[in-house]
């Protein structure tokens, strides 16, 4: 390698824009005159003008504001819910056409309020999505109210058969909610504490044992008002 082939890198940052050059300087050049290449070096962004870049966006800007602050209505307190909904089975219904098959889905969702009303809806629709908001819509319109004593607990045991399904419900006080399956859905979002549910069929069809609770406690609360009646009748006498 000869003095002619020899030449000088230097790199300079520009405080103002943060901007690294790389110049190339050939000391054989004439003295005063040096013959420089200057180019950006590869692989490092170039950075704005902080100046420009306040005008635009940062704590001051007037296009985004300041970065921490809230926009209108962020601090509002989300509303929670009236009814708790929890989704008990999923099924994807095929129907065999003339032009093919059709995909639908089936979903069963269990609402309640947690303080007494409880309902089991059904949808179907061709997305999971739609079939979930109308089996909600379905549960809420079918909602009943279970009679309930001081302590959130049904006040004696009922029995009941919907379909194949056939289901015990009776209060445990101190063990707490003693259920499965979809029963367990049906007294957790009825608010009722303290019970023992027993399926006495063998049947696994989570709708079918949903809607054997909801009988159950439907028979709970008609047998609590003839009871009461009963009671009332007494005392006017």
């Amino acid at each position: 390698m000869t003095a002619k082939d020899t030449k000088i890198h230097t790199e300079t940052t520009i405080p103002a824009t943060g901007v690294v050059t790389e110049t190339i300087i050939d000391p054989t050049a004439a003295a005063g005159m040096p013959t420089s290449d200057s180019k950006i070096t590869p692989g490092r962004k170039m950075r704005g003008d902080p100046a420009r870049r306040g005008s635009h966006s940062g704590p001051t800007g007037a296009r985004g504001g300041s970065r921490g602050g809230s926009r209108e209505g962020g601090n509002r307190e989300r509303v929670k819910p009236e009814f708790d909904s929890k989704i008990i089975d999923i099924r994807r219904v095929t129907r065999v056409t003339t032009g093919g098959r059709r995909m639908n889905f089936s979903v069963a969702v269990v609402a309640g309020d947690r303080k007494g009303r409880v309902g089991v809806g059904l949808g179907k629709s061709i997305d999971t999505a739609s079939a979930v908001d109308k089996a909600t819509r379905a549960a809420k319109k079918n909602l009943i109210k279970v009679p309930l004593s001081a302590q959130m607990t049904i006040p004696h045991a009922v029995e009941a058969k919907y379909a194949s399904a056939r289901i015990m419900i009776f209060p445990a006080r101190g063990r707490g909610v003693v259920a499965g399956s979809s029963a367990r859905a049906v007294i957790e979002l009825a608010g009722i504490k303290d019970v023992c549910a027993k399926f006495l069929s063998g049947s696994k069809n989570r709708l079918n044992n949903a809607r054997a609770a909801i009988v159950a406690l439907q028979k709970l609360s008609k047998v609590n008002r003839a009871t009461l009646n009963v009671h009332k009748e007494r005392s006017v006498k």
